[in-house]
């Protein structure tokens, strides 16, 4: 019963979210020991940043409240199955689990479609739409180095 009340949140922020007019139909709450640790809906066009997905907003603000980059032993609840880029942000941050609603298929139906991103991703290089080119990779590897070195890194 705890998952469905945090999933009925992510899905309340998802409607509130569309009704108000702030943005896609997403929301997203993150949890640790049944407690809710941040939450957000979809802030793409709110704070024009294409990268203000639900699960991305609600990362930062988990790690923010929690005062770290590593949110292991916490739980995600979204509704909706998460994008490549937000099941990136979740495997970074080391979310222990997702619950989703929605499926990916959909988000198809209502022209949210990341399947060329899926289709994109299996493709090397030189195939792919855009255009993905190394340049100054010796000079960029120096900062490699760097941090191989560092005594001040921070390991994630």
């Amino acid at each position: 019963m705890e998952h469905e009340k945090f999933m009925r949140m992510a899905i309340k922020l998802a409607e509130d979210n569309v009704e108000q007019g702030i943005g896609g139909p997403f929301g997203a709450v993150v949890v640790k020991d049944g407690k809710v640790i941040a939450k957000s809906a979809n802030l793409v066009t709110k704070n024009n940043d294409p990268t203000a997905h639900a699960e991305v907003s609600a990362i930062r603000l988990a790690c923010e409240a929690m005062g770290t980059f590593d949110l292991t032993g916490t739980v995600i609840y979204t509704s909706c199955e998460p994008c490549p880029m937000c099941l990136g942000a979740i495997y970074w941050a080391r979310i222990g689990t997702i619950y989703y609603g929605n499926t990916k298929q959909d988000a198809a139906a209502i022209d949210f479609d990341d399947q060329f991103i899926y289709e994109e991703l299996e493709q090397p290089y030189e195939k792919r739409q855009l255009p993905i080119i190394q340049l100054l990779r010796t000079e960029a590897l120096h900062a490699f180095e760097l941090w191989k070195k560092s005594p001040l890194k921070t390991a994630y």
